[in-house]
């Protein structure tokens, strides 16, 4: 019982600092998991522990399931059961495995336009995120928005100084054997990210951060041919920026705490930019991500969970 209300003493204290304005708060990040039943079991461990901790939000970043087994309802079903046990604002970012991999025959051969739009109805429907305490988002298929798009996935949200994004860029290869489908999606993603600068510009915010499931470089840390647009788009808007800017991913399985992004004219790596990189199958854990406001300038860490 003490336990309870301590942890229930921490969330208020952690709430109303983000209402002031917070010096420092802290979240949870986590993808690519679960992909069989023996990490389900270990899912729903983190899951725990993650709601012992006083955090801001929690956001896994796509790829709930293998991209070999079945997309089906009930899989969908049962992963946003599991999101809504979170104590804290879940936020959930679809992945390749969630959707553009439901055509594989082991997948159940599924048409992945249907696919995503059952997650869709599933998971973005609302103006909240999941979660028994939930944050408010705006979506890009917002009506009042100057010009919204049918990607209700794309959310955003401003928590301590610093606005969040998600980003609906799958990993593999960002969808290339749908090139329509891969270039409008491409369209209402720079929308959105040149969006989300603007506002942060606008309100004077310190820092960006954005939140897709794939990993747009190359294991020799060279842009990957689907994603170097969108790399040379978060370049540019990162260089005309005063604050911080974060990207979190997934894709490789493997935490990454680095800056990768260079400037495409120079070569040079761009001093503002921070990657992380979340665990993923056959790791089973999150990343805890604080963020700091020293002196009016953004010091953002990242560490295991556990």
């Amino acid at each position: 019982m003490v336990r309870i209300f301590l942890r229930t003493i921490a969330c208020f204290l952690l709430w109303l600092s983000s209402v002031a304005g917070a010096a420092q708060f802290v979240f949870g990040a986590l993808g690519d998991t679960p992909y069989n039943e023996e990490e389900e079991s270990r899912f729903i461990g983190v899951m725990a522990e993650l709601n012992h901790g006083p955090l801001a939000f929690v956001v896994h970043v796509g790829d709930f399931k293998n991209g070999h087994s079945d997309c089906s309802d009930e899989v969908y079903l049962q992963r946003r059961q599991w999101f809504e046990l979170s104590h804290h604002p879940f936020i959930y970012v679809p992945g390749d495995n969630d959707w553009t991999d439901c055509s594989r025959f082991l997948s159940g051969g599924r048409d992945p336009i249907e696919r995503l739009q059952k997650l869709r109805q599933l998971f973005f429907a609302q103006h909240t995120s999941l979660g028994q305490r939930t944050l408010e988002l705006a979506r890009q298929s917002d009506p009042g928005l100057s010009a919204p798009r049918p990607y209700p996935e794309h959310a955003r949200w401003v928590y301590g100084r610093v606005l969040f994004a998600t980003l609906n860029v799958p990993g593999g290869d960002n969808n290339r054997r749908m090139p329509e489908e891969r270039r409008v999606r491409s369209m209402a993603v720079h929308e959105w990210v040149a969006q989300a600068f603007l506002l942060a510009r606008q309100q004077s915010l310190r820092g960006v951060v954005l939140m897709m499931q794939a990993d747009p470089w190359t294991g020799m840390g060279k842009p990957r041919r689907s994603y170097a647009d969108l790399l040379n788009d978060i370049a540019a808007n990162t260089l005309q920026f005063d604050g911080e800017v974060v990207l979190i991913h997934g894709d490789s399985h493997r935490f990454r705490f680095d800056r990768p992004l260079k400037d495409p004219r120079t070569g040079k790596r761009i001093a503002n930019f921070t990657r992380i990189e979340v665990f993923g199958s056959p790791d089973v854990n999150w990343v805890r991500v604080t963020v700091r406001d020293e002196d009016g300038k953004l010091k953002i860490t990242a560490a295991p969970g556990s």
